[in-house]
């Protein structure tokens, strides 16, 4: 069977819970249901959008039991399961194994400590060993590895690793790990606001934060790149970046907790980011919206 088994838009989707970090099943199934109205493929779930590195395991265990039961078949699945302990991280697996993700995939357990190739390379081995399902390397500039498609050429040969969440932004080595393994490798692309790039050099989709807030344009995005057409499809990365920028300009530092405002204004009780963010003052927010509505996120 080929390596490739995902292709398409998949958000990293937020995860929305309440102060005691209890999971808001009644608008994880809502967001959901309208994704997939909206024409994604898939859903990345308790990654780094999702917060789960700062969740509870019960937290991200709960988020995933949702998400499985609420796609049915209709879209696909991917559990991020890492954690700084290696033991979480199992635990985490072995969860995910159980109740049917479509995906298990991790970062590197930490960023504090600066893991050689041959100690990534034990920990994503253990990671396989552990399950059946199939598992996916997420690659960040962070890792701090000086090649990583040479990295990928060995961990693509351990049973169950089928691919990666490339999310570096240097397209060159993209596409030397697309080339891995010839070419039967499930990359995926990571940065939002370059899913064109990653697109012509091979990713089989995309998986990104702002996918949250607009997947029909992003669903717009890969069709009309696939179809051929590259002018509509830049034509929609642009309107996407506009409103990256937004984000990042009133999130302050990263997307995440812009992403939860912006969905609360959109109607969906998602809670706001993990502390110690912040939280928006209601005139921050006034401003927000209006920038969201110029930009055809809110109406």
């Amino acid at each position: 069977m080929s390596n490739i088994r995902f292709k398409g838009i998949m958000p990293a989707l937020i995860t929305p819970y309440d102060e005691k970090q209890k999971v808001k099943e009644k608008t994880v199934r809502a967001l959901m249901d309208w994704h997939i109205s909206q024409g994604v493929d898939g859903f990345y779930i308790c990654g780094s959008t999702g917060e789960g590195p700062a969740l509870k395991k019960e937290t991200r265990m709960e988020m995933a039991e949702i998400a499985v039961d609420q796609a049915k078949g209709r879209s696909v699945i991917i559990n991020h399961i890492g954690a700084p302990n290696i033991l979480d991280a199992l635990e985490l697996t072995e969860h995910a194994s159980t109740i049917g993700v479509d995906c298990i995939a991790s970062l590197a357990p930490t960023y504090s400590f600066k893991y050689t190739e041959d100690e990534l390379f034990d920990y994503y081995k253990r990671i396989s060993d552990y399950t059946s399902t199939p598992v996916m390397v997420y690659a960040t500039a962070a890792m701090g590895v000086s090649n990583f498609p040479r990295l990928m050429e060995r961990l693509i040969q351990i049973p169950n690793i089928i691919g990666v969440k490339f999310t570096i932004r240097d397209y060159f080595e993209l596409r030397k790990a697309k080339e891995v393994n010839g070419g039967d490798i499930n990359l995926i692309n990571g940065p939002d606001e370059t899913l064109i790039c990653g697109l012509a050099m091979g990713a089989d989709g995309g998986i990104g934060t702002t996918y949250n807030l607009m997947p029909d344009w992003y669903v717009g995005l890969y069709n009309a790149f696939i179809a051929g057409d590259t002018k509509i499809a830049l034509g929609f990365q642009s309107k996407c970046n506009r409103v990256t920028e937004a984000l990042i300009r009133f999130s302050k530092n990263g997307a995440i907790k812009g992403v939860k405002a912006a969905l609360q204004l959109k109607g969906f009780d998602v809670g706001d980011a993990v502390f110690p963010s912040h939280h928006y003052l209601h005139d921050e927010l006034s401003v927000f919206k209006k920038d969201l509505e110029s930009l055809g996120i809110i109406f």
